[in-house]
């Protein structure tokens, strides 16, 4: 009982500030959320920070989920903590080794930078040079390109009753 309450307050007293701590991966939803098993047996659910990643039934999402799947499933991973989202998901820059996988997924031109999220710069130096060697999601005509966000935003507009 004691190891849930720890687990739980750890989880839900995350600070802004960079926290790390390992996990293991044991499930990959899209190509910038995953579920991870902590030390203590808790399931987390953790999604890339700065970046993202096309939807799964957008051009490139089934690509993307791949490319975060080669490098973090079944593997431990470090999680620096950045902040929990809306949907209760932990923010979080993801390494294995000395690989940082938020960026590896930017510099193959599976992810984006999230411009409305992004404390890490040189993601865009990455995404540039992804763009310009026509890298992963690059490499589709430019109508396929729109980022992620854009896309969630018009679903929403389109979703919305027009106002009278």
């Amino acid at each position: 009982m004691l190891r849930y309450l720890l687990a739980a307050l750890l989880i839900t007293a995350m600070p802004a500030s960079a926290e790390s701590f390992d996990c293991r991966v044991i499930g990959i939803a899209d190509g910038n959320t995953f579920s991870c098993q902590t030390n203590m047996g808790d399931r987390l659910r953790v999604r890339l920070a700065e970046i993202d990643t096309p939807a799964l039934k957008q051009p490139y999402g089934i690509q993307a989920r791949q490319a975060l799947s080669s490098h973090i499933i079944g593997k431990n991973v470090t999680l620096k903590v950045k902040r929990r989202d809306d949907l209760g998901r932990t923010l979080a820059q993801v390494s294995v080794g000395n690989i940082d996988v938020n960026s590896e997924l930017v510099r193959v031109g599976a992810a984006w930078a999230h411009r409305g999220h992004l404390d890490d710069r040189r993601l865009l130096d990455l995404e540039a040079v992804a763009r310009e060697f026509r890298r992963g999601l690059w490499s589709l005509h430019q109508t396929e390109q729109p980022p992620a966000w854009e896309s969630r935003e018009q679903t929403r507009k389109n979703r919305r009753p027009a106002s009278p």
